[in-house]
């Protein structure tokens, strides 16, 4: 029973991170230094609950691919519901979010 155990411990664990989105940073696409904070602590967007977002070209847009825990404590006093950052972004608009293969707090 215990070998049952820790055979379905172990692989939960692989397969959480397999989950895990990696964002990898490609030298041939440009990387833009945004702005990043909670979109609606920080960006005043209209979603109630906190969310990471950045904003190019003075537009404020909800990123996907990268959560806002994913980068530490959000409500830390440097994090992103506190404070906006910047950050080096790869990345695309699409249906209004923006999708990110790269995000780097600077």
């Amino acid at each position: 029973m215990k070998y049952i155990l820790s055979i379905l411990i172990i692989l939960s664990g692989i397969t959480l991170q397999a989950q895990i989105p990696k964002l990898v940073y490609n030298p041939k696409i440009a990387v833009d230094t945004l702005e990043a904070s909670c979109g609606s602590c920080q960006f005043n967007m209209p979603k109630k609950e906190c969310f990471l977002a950045i904003r190019k070209e003075g537009k404020a847009y909800e990123v996907t691919g990268t959560g806002l825990d994913d980068h530490g404590d959000a409500h830390a006093l440097d994090g992103f519901c506190m404070a906006i950052r910047k950050a080096a972004v790869q990345g695309r608009i699409h249906k209004g979010k923006y999708v990110v293969t790269y995000f780097k707090l600077l």
